[in-house]
């Protein structure tokens, strides 16, 4: 076999090529150019952490990984990196992402776009509370099209924070002279923790501004509301608060998306660039707020403080508590016209009128829930077995069920009015 057959690609075309009718059929493969489309970038703009994931959700990303970059003179790890960051040793390595990209699907000026635009790079060594050259904002390219792309996107990026009040841009650009990864405890942090938040330090500025809805604050200076601060940039954090928690959330305290440049004629006191961060607000001030996802379970807890407050209905949702009989709660519903007893915090449909029948007890009495809207648990308190009954929405305790003690030997729910609210049918 001659010297240039030695190549497996060549070798292969070789050989298809001598099969007459079928290699004229077949495109022959370019390997010049096979893989020009394939190309890494590694960046810097503060805690690995979020931006991994952020570069991950892009389209056209084949492959985001943290690693150290632009440091000298020692082992790249991130325990000696924080302790040199804090002495702001200008030798240290940099938090970077290195990103491998297909600019066939992503170019790098709209990879370099989205990263400009998230984090804030007039900040020097620092991105919001992380402070140290660790978090410095640093470009490290592979090949010239990048430089010459981030530093036409540094001018004009520039030249946008100027006009929105901002300092000159720290962003260093240089070539990558080694990449190393970052321990496997960093990668893919936010997969491995569940229950955090997504640091936002981004100014706000974009190179193509999209033209929005402006959300006025008004209707929040009285009552009771809810305000999550969301994230212009992706945060699974959000994505996930909303999928699990606020898709099914139907309770009549509202709750509002808004950024964290969106708050003007609120009275905050929660730092607001972490999303989601959750705020409680009563008459336009907050009362208690969130950083970070909230389960289900934390969720409705804090709703009930909110909503309830120190009283025996936030008691019977949250302790185990069980209502007075014959309480005034249970006179205001024994009689109710047709319609569905809710959640109280979720709004979700319990109980069917259709379904209550008068028991002598003192408790509201039901021989069924709504379908699918309650879940069963062992009661063994008080040196009694009882079955509790809770809500599936929000995990409030309603009472217990009693077998065949209802009408025609029909199951008891014996419900606590004071965990309920009543909606009358149409």
């Amino acid at each position: 076999m001659s010297n240039n057959l030695k190549n497996p690609l060549l070798t292969a075309v070789f050989l298809v090529s001598t099969f007459t009718g079928y290699a004229s059929d077949m495109p022959m493969p370019e390997p010049e150019q096979a893989s020009m489309h394939v190309k890494t970038l590694v960046l810097g703009s503060g805690c690995f952490w979020g931006a991994e994931k952020r570069y991950e959700a892009m389209q056209g990303v084949i492959d985001a990984e943290s690693g150290y970059a632009d440091g000298t003179g020692f082992k790249a790890t991130y325990k000696e990196i924080t302790k040199r960051s804090r002495r702001f040793d200008e030798r240290n390595y940099a938090e970077v992402v290195k990103v491998t990209y297909n600019a066939n699907i992503l170019t790098t000026e709209t990879l370099l776009k989205s990263y400009f635009e998230s984090h804030d790079p007039t900040q020097k060594n620092r991105q919001g509370n992380d402070i140290g050259t660790q978090y410095r904002s640093t470009i490290l390219f592979s090949e010239l099209e990048q430089k010459n792309v981030a530093i036409k996107l540094k001018a004009m990026y520039q030249a946008l924070l100027a006009k929105n009040g901002y300092g000159n841009i720290q962003t260093n650009i240089k070539p990558l002279d080694k990449f190393y990864s970052a321990e496997e405890y960093h990668q893919n942090y936010l997969v491995k923790n569940p229950n955090g938040y997504c640091p936002d330090h981004s100014t706000g500025v974009v190179f193509t501004p999209v033209e929005r809805e402006t959300r006025g604050n008004e209707g929040l200076l009285t009552g009771k509301h809810i305000v999550i601060i969301d994230s212009k940039n992706y945060c699974p954090y959000c994505e996930k608060l909303k999928k699990t928690v606020l898709n099914d959330y139907q309770g009549d305290i509202p709750v509002h998306f808004r950024y964290a440049d969106e708050l003007k004629g609120l009275k905050i006191k929660s730092a607001t660039w972490a999303t989601p961060t959750i705020l409680f607000i009563e008459q336009g001030k907050e009362v208690f707020g969130h950083q970070g996802f909230m389960d289900k379970q934390r969720f409705y807890k804090a709703l009930g403080a909110f909503k309830l407050g120190d009283t025996e209905a936030y008691s019977i949702a949250f302790k185990k508590g069980t209502d007075r009989p014959f309480c005034k709660e249970y006179d205001l519903f024994k009689n109710t016209p047709d319609g569905v007893f809710i959640d109280k915090l979720s709004g979700a449909p319990l109980f069917n009128t259709k379904d209550r029948f008068n028991s002598g007890t003192g408790w509201l009495s039901f021989k069924y829930p709504v379908k699918g809207s309650v879940t069963y648990h062992e009661d063994n308190s008080f040196g009694m077995k009882r079955t509790e009954i809770r809500s599936k929405s929000s995990g409030i305790h309603l009472g217990h069920v009693f077998p065949k003690e209802g009408p025609k030997g029909s199951d008891r729910y014996c419900i606590n009015a004071t965990v309920l609210e009543f909606v009358a049918a149409k």
